[in-house]
């Protein structure tokens, strides 16, 4: 079995977390999901708008990992880990600097969450249940259905998974407290 420790005492960062393996993910998955929409005959379009999509994932993945890194003093690639720790309730590290950029780290995307949340939920909600209405205006009963199940679906997946990372940064803000 591997360590899941580097040499300097850091958590050793997975292979999913690389720019290159979350370029190659972005881009497999636009091309499949272009040519599923497109058909099989146009994979060079595809492939050429998979290939600009996933540049710009990798753009704004690099640029949200050295903002995170820059507000907490932490390395661009040690963002991901302390995420990954806090997702799974790891115990606090104990090295004093690396306590404190998770403690920033926490707070920063606490922050984030309760910023947003207060317009991106109602925005979310009415443009979901919004389209659900147009359908069933519309006169298409089946489609209205099928979009409001899935806006029931989604706006309840996306109210549940923001309370659970809210209470996943809290636990870790009590146990970076002490």
């Amino acid at each position: 079995m591997a360590s899941s420790e580097r040499r300097d005492g850091r958590p050793q960062r997975r292979w999913r977390d690389t720019l290159w393996a979350i370029g190659l993910f972005a881009l497999v998955g636009g091309f499949l999901i272009r040519l599923a929409f497109n058909g099989t005959s146009a994979w060079l379009p595809a492939l050429v708008g998979a290939a600009s999509m996933s540049v710009f994932v990798v753009w704004l993945v690099r640029r949200r990992r050295r903002h995170d890194a820059r507000t907490t003093g932490a390395e661009p690639d040690d963002v991901p880990v302390m995420e990954r720790q806090i997702l799974q309730g790891a115990p606090p590290p104990e090295e004093p600097g690396r306590r404190r950029a998770m403690a920033a780290l926490v707070d920063s995307r606490q922050r984030r969450l309760r910023r947003h949340r207060w317009w991106a939920f109602p925005l979310l909600g009415a443009l979901f249940f919004g389209i659900a209405a147009l359908w069933f205006a519309s006169g298409a009963v089946a489609a209205g259905g099928w979009m409001l199940a899935a806006a029931v679906i989604t706006m309840g997946w996306m109210v549940w998974y923001h309370l659970h990372y809210d209470r996943r940064l809290t636990r870790m803000r009590r146990r970076l407290q002490g």
